[in-house]
């Protein structure tokens, strides 16, 4: 077995490329190691995740880094084809001590498809992802299911936890430079994308608010520490069989920060195929209703005209002769 076989053995049968699970104080039950066992069973989720884990821990070059663009590629795979009984798992695991919690964040290899040198200012991250159509759509589906609602008795605004997990997998390796989120330490369960607003001057209040839509989000929150006590199994379509039901109007109305910026930068934003559906939906309800009565009586006065007019040319033609 070769150096980078043993590598993804090593991150997918065991410890994900961190210290042993002893050293950190593994407690009887680990969420997290018993869903990497459950998906190394099953020949989807084993096969692409050991795709991901292995375009993800290659080198590109001489430079000795990683090629982020293909380790996105092969993210998306596994989280667009694998069910989200295993996705899920894997990615959302319960735990009570570090060793589970590091190997939760170590799910999809951060050091490659997450970290970088220094975290860069979330607002060109923003226009990349709303220039981008796939990715504009993901964050506004993640942005409709996981919407906060203080008066709600789960947080959420749609009222569903499963919804808001899926469209947050959504977001994993969408784009080469992504928004992807990640657990940000082992000790916690918070997430966020690796960006920051110190930077961001006048626009600071709209990149705060998209930020804060991972680390102040009380239904991301609570979606994400019920997962796994009976609350999450709200019925939910895998992220390929899904249609985003989102719109940019719709995301205008849960993210006023993200499009404003959106619309002052000009960014190139391709048209929504749903204009033209609106618009047959508006003139459809505008229409005044067809009356048969109205409209028989109305054809028939129409079709009387021309036949006596016949008819008044046939007797003159007979009197003539």
């Amino acid at each position: 077995m070769g150096m980078k076989e043993r590598q993804i053995s090593h991150y997918i049968h065991r410890s994900p490329l961190y210290p042993a699970d002893s050293e950190l104080g593994m407690s009887t039950v680990n969420r997290c190691l018993d869903a990497a066992k459950a998906c190394n069973v099953d020949d989807v989720c084993q096969k692409l995740r050991t795709e991901y884990v292995s375009a993800c821990i290659k080198p590109a070059g001489k430079s000795g880094l990683c090629n982020r663009s293909r380790c996105n590629k092969a993210l998306r795979r596994f989280f667009d084809r694998v069910p989200a009984e295993h996705t899920h798992e894997l990615l959302f695991c319960p735990c009570s001590d570090m060793a589970c919690s590091e190997r939760r964040r170590q799910t999809i290899v951060p050091s490659c498809s997450y970290e970088g040198p220094e975290k860069p200012s979330c607002l060109p991250l923003m226009r990349t992802c709303r220039a981008d159509y796939v990715c504009r759509s993901r964050l506004a589906q993640f942005q409709y299911d996981c919407q906060p609602e203080g008066q709600s008795a789960s947080g959420c605004k749609q009222g569903n936890y499963a919804a808001c997990l899926l469209a947050y997998t959504g977001l994993i390796g969408t784009y080469t430079d992504s928004i992807t989120p990640n657990y940000v330490d082992n000790s916690t369960s918070n997430v966020s994308p690796w960006c920051t607003c110190s930077a961001s001057g006048n626009q600071r209040e709209q990149c705060t608010e998209f930020l804060d839509y991972f680390t102040d989000n009380i239904c991301l929150r609570n979606a994400l520490l019920t997962f796994g006590n009976g609350m999450d199994l709200t019925p939910t379509p895998s992220q390929s069989e899904r249609l985003s039901p989102v719109t940019d109007t719709e995301a205008r109305h849960t993210t006023p920060g993200l499009v404003s910026m959106d619309t002052e930068q000009n960014i190139a934003s391709p048209a929504i195929p749903t204009q033209d559906t609106e618009n047959e939906r508006l003139w459809g309800d505008s229409t005044i209703p067809f009356n048969t009565h109205g409209n028989s009586a109305h054809m028939s006065a129409h079709l009387s005209v021309p036949m006596l007019t016949c008819l008044l040319l046939i007797l003159l033609i007979v009197s003539e002769q």
